[in-house]
């Protein structure tokens, strides 16, 4: 008997003492100093995209974990909190609104009818969410085999949708069926296609302005690939640029381009800036590390950032390609702001 006391008291020490470390840690990251904002130049070009006295604001913060901006003309932002497990719209003046409660929503985007559309990681699927909060599951399987997790999702030029499928955000205990990470299309019948499994982690994507490249992310390798599109179609998959940096300073994710095909794509320690040819022409650091971000405003020259706890509002001097406008307005003649 005097033994199990023992040993009982010893597991109860050791219990008390595991949960003193925890809080002990989670003070010291509490305590953490944020990064400071800055425009690191490395070419005289980053001026001509984002100003010298450029000024970040915090549209809002005391999120968990925030991702997928998608900027609506009526003023307001959805973003996903992958923490809280829901969508949000989130206005200028820092309210927000619950649209629908998920398991981690990720990245989305409006398709060609403006209709919101989220990776939803743990229902493994792509979605299609309504503005009262109802939502279409669009696609879930890629030769009867569940998704891994889907990340993040692009319009294309041809109307269809273009998404990453990394392990990423795989579900705790769930099996991974599809043996790799792929790149997907998702055309309006529903029929997905495979388009490469030659990345590690894919996570964010983007086409150019012209559609005639699409450009993806890789977290695990560091670096964007880029790939010649045409027909729906990837060929000549190559190497664009490697973001390096320490263990903690973040990873390549979200993405986006302006019309000039310069790129703003998620990094170590925030935004770093690419020109069509692959030349980094700097990096917007961020006080807290940013996951996505998105074009808006009426002319849309502002970046809105998904970052950590918050989200971010920084004026450029470039103007955002956003395809579901852009690809309109061709298809049909639509006149939008800007376009």
């Amino acid at each position: 008997m005097a033994h199990g006391r023992k040993l009982m008291a010893r597991t109860l020490w050791r219990a008390a003492l595991f949960l003193l470390l925890c809080f002990c840690c989670h003070l010291l990251q509490a305590a953490r100093p944020r990064r400071r904002f800055s425009l690191q130049a490395l070419s005289p070009e980053f001026w001509k995209l984002v100003p010298h006295d450029a000024k970040l604001t915090q549209m809002a913060t005391g999120f968990g974990f925030t991702e997928g901006p998608v900027w609506d003309a009526r003023g307001f932002l959805y973003v996903s909190d992958e923490k809280l497990n829901k969508i949000f719209r989130v206005y200028p003046d820092g309210r927000r609104e619950a649209v629908i409660s998920l398991g981690d929503p990720d990245g989305n985007t409006y398709d060609m009818e403006l209709r919101l559309l989220d990776c939803a990681s743990v229902l493994r699927a792509v979605i299609r969410v309504t503005p009262d909060g109802h939502y279409t599951i669009l696609a879930d399987r890629y030769q009867g085999k569940r998704f891994n997790s889907p990340n993040d999702v692009a319009l294309g030029p041809d109307g269809a949708v273009y998404f990453t499928d990394p392990t990423l955000d795989l579900p705790a205990g769930a099996k991974q069926e599809i043996p790799f990470q792929g790149v997907y299309r998702l055309d309006a019948k529903g029929n997905v296609t495979l388009l490469t499994r030659d990345l590690a982690q894919p996570n964010g994507l983007a086409f150019s302005p012209d559609g005639h490249r699409l450009y993806v992310d890789d977290s695990d390798q560091r670096n964007i690939r880029v790939y010649n599109f045409s027909g729906g179609r990837l060929t000549n998959g190559r190497i664009f640029g490697k973001e390096q940096g320490e263990a903690n300073d973040g990873v390549p994710d979200g993405m986006r381009v302006d019309m000039r095909g310069n790129l703003f794509v998620v990094g170590p320690k925030g935004i770093w800036v690419w020109d069509a040819q692959g030349h980094h022409l700097g990096t917007i650091v961020l006080p807290e590390q940013p996951a996505n971000l998105t074009w808006g405003d009426r002319d849309y020259r502002a970046l809105y950032i998904t970052a950590t706890t918050s989200v971010y509002k920084l004026r450029t001097r470039a103007q955002g390609f956003v395809p579901w406008l852009a690809y309109a307005q061709k298809s049909h003649g639509v006149a939008a702001a800007g376009y």
